[in-house]
């Protein structure tokens, strides 16, 4: 069989530790980093630099959030669910981005906000930017592994990079992948905001800086929210994966056509493959039924096809034509 969603998500080992490897290595960096970050701004009563704490913090619980939707994904089918239990993944990496807008958005712009309203003197600015550049250089190399994981991804499917990561039916990588360029561009804000108060004595660019990292983290969470909402609801998976899925079928020696296909994410590059088609020479019922069944059997064994439910067309049911052209 040489239908496989692998390229659209995690369905295989090597793809899903690559997938596991990019949580731990972005939870390793953020624990180190939201220590750091605390120590700093009880150091130095800088605003950004509590709302960087808070980033990281955010970001540390949502990773652990991930590996727990890794592992209960990971789960086989079975009676009580013959899909398998793949759409937990976006069930926790929902409640991460959650955790997300609420802790990492909500603190920093209230945080942001009380100090523009009671402005209050920082000290040890040198504490708030050797803390920043050494977070700046763990979550770069955290970003690094995300990056790579989505760029190798997106070369198998033909896509730019930011298509990928925003199509692909693997939250966990478009979560850290999201959350580490978040975590640079608020370092960089915090920075610029620390700098200002220190150069002009004044809270207040301090305080927005605050607030801008909680608006970035905001649109972030709403971003993450949404797309695991879709996957949620049901979404269908890319066509090149259907003109495959589409040219196996018909490559069958049971299949004169096919004439029904449908491919339904139910987890990180997992699908449900439904579909109906014509059986060479017209058999008899009982023949159908029998070649109908190891016609499911063979194509459930595909990576990444947890379940294949396939009838018979109707009469006078079109033939079903690539939907991409190479």
């Amino acid at each position: 069989m040489t239908v496989s969603v692998e390229g659209e998500g995690t369905p295989g080992p090597g793809a899903a530790g690559e997938s596991g490897l990019t949580v731990l290595l972005a939870l390793g960096a953020n624990i180190l980093v939201a220590v750091a970050k605390t120590v700093a701004a009880v150091l130095t009563g800088a605003a950004s630099m509590l709302a960087e704490a808070a980033h990281s913090w955010a970001d540390t619980g949502n990773e652990v959030f991930l590996l727990i939707a890794q592992r209960r994904a990971a789960r086989p089918p079975d009676r009580s669910h013959p899909l398998g239990y793949g759409r937990e993944v976006y069930v926790w990496s929902l409640f991460a981005a959650i955790g997300l807008f609420a802790v990492g958005a909500g603190v920093s712009i209230t945080h942001g906000v009380q100090e523009l309203l009671s402005p209050e003197p920082a000290e040890d600015f040198i504490v708030a930017y050797v803390v920043l550049a050494i977070a700046f250089v763990l979550e770069g190399i955290s970003f690094l592994q995300a990056s790579r994981q989505v760029r190798a991804a997106a070369d198998r499917l033909d896509r730019d990079v930011w298509t990928h990561v925003m199509r692909t039916s693997d939250p966990t990588v478009r979560a850290v992948f999201f959350e580490d360029a978040a975590a640079l561009i608020g370092i960089v804000i915090a920075a610029a905001g620390i700098a200002a108060h220190e150069l002009t004595g004044s809270a207040v660019p301090d305080a927005i800086g605050s607030i801008l990292v909680g608006i970035l983290l905001g649109v972030v969470a709403v971003v993450l929210i949404d797309r695991n909402r879709r996957f949620l609801v049901g979404e269908l998976a890319d066509e090149r994966v259907w003109d495959a899925a589409l040219a196996e079928l018909a490559l069958q020696p049971e299949v004169d056509r096919v004439t029904e296909l449908r491919l339904t994410l139910v987890g990180a590059g997992q699908v449900f493959l439904s579909g109906a088609v014509d059986l060479v020479g017209n058999p008899d019922e009982n023949t159908a039924a029998a070649q109908l069944a190891v016609l499911e059997r063979r194509m459930a064994r595909a990576p990444g096809i947890v379940l294949a439910i396939i009838s018979l067309s109707a009469p006078g049911d079109p033939t079903l034509e690539p939907r991409t052209r190479s």
